[in-house]
């Protein structure tokens, strides 16, 4: 921003200033000052000689001694503190103290404080982490911050984001998988199918044959037309069997779980546009200790009776 603002105005900042520190100086020394006013028979007139409502009268009374050295010491102070502290245009002051430095030494304080408490946590396994009160109020934070804007903040999920309670898992739910997708994000991608599959009513056939792996309610007869379509162009990525694979992270269909809406229009949907969704990577937002704390909490989520005693 400097290379865009000359010194003039550095100066023009310390002429304001400085004359307005003079100038109340000079109003404060004007009203200290008690100036005696005779009347016309030789008497001390000690009003201003302003009169209102005919009998009404202001006085010329100094001001109060306290509150006379009331401004002096702001006078004082103000002076004190542009000479410690930058106020006057870009001088920066006897202290050399700026707000950038400042917040930079405050995060370094945080920062020896943060080391403190990650160091108990390196030693010990993400399952175990999962288990220590500490660590999962720290993860519970951690959720909050960066992951509850599309999980919730219960970690129940919305329609496209997962659920993190449950033991659905599009790459697997381990400690190692979960650390894995905080580190390097993922993105999942179905391609529109309608092609492969044939025409609309192909498309309705396989959709009524996924909603039948569940057990929802289909059309028997469209299902069973719409099975060998599924296998030539679904199984390669869902198994022939419908149940997903986690190397892939395409879903299991034989479940009730739906991440992207259920029911025969819903399906058919996906298949003709497909669908791309993407986790962003964290690791270049968080460092390894929280991300190794923020994987015990998720992993700990969908195993509420193994870490009940961190509760």
């Amino acid at each position: 921003m400097s290379d865009f603002i000359s010194s003039g105005w550095s100066w023009y900042v310390i002429g304001i200033v400085v004359f307005g520190l003079v100038y109340c100086a000079f109003v404060l020394i004007g009203a200290a000052k008690h100036k005696v006013v005779y009347d016309a028979q030789g008497n001390v007139d000690k009003t201003t000689g302003h009169v209102w409502d005919e009998d009404l009268r202001e006085l010329n009374n100094p001001l109060p001694r306290w509150w006379l050295f009331l401004f002096i010491f702001t006078l004082v102070f103000a002076v004190g503190y542009l000479w410690l502290y930058p106020g006057l245009g870009d001088k920066k002051g006897s202290l050399n103290w700026s707000s950038k430095g400042q917040l930079e030494a405050e995060i370094a304080k945080a920062k020896v404080e943060e080391e403190k408490i990650y160091a108990a946590f390196r030693p010990a396994a993400v399952e175990d982490l999962a288990r220590d009160p500490k660590a999962v109020a720290i993860g519970e934070r951690l959720f909050l911050n960066n992951c509850a804007a599309c999980h919730g903040s219960d970690a129940k999920g919305s329609k496209g984001f997962p659920n993190l309670t449950d033991n659905d898992w599009l790459h697997g739910g381990s400690p190692e998988k979960i650390s894995e997708t905080l580190h390097g994000g993922r993105r999942g991608m179905m391609p529109p199918m309608a092609a492969a599959v044939g025409g609309p009513e192909e498309v309705r056939q396989v959709a009524n044959y996924v909603l039948s792996l569940s057990g929802g309610g289909h059309n028997s007869i469209l299902a069973e037309l719409g099975k060998d379509k599924f296998k030539a162009a679904c199984a390669a990525c869902h198994g022939a069997d419908g149940k997903g694979m986690q190397a892939v992270g395409a879903p299991n269909l034989t479940d009730k779980i739906w991440l992207h809406g259920y029911g025969e229009e819903a399906i058919i949907r996906m298949i003709n546009n497909g669908k791309t969704n993407v986790m962003p990577a964290q690791a270049g937002r968080l460092s390894e200790d929280q991300i190794k704390v923020l994987t015990a909490y998720v992993w700990g989520l969908s195993r509420p009776t193994q870490t009940a005693q961190a509760k």
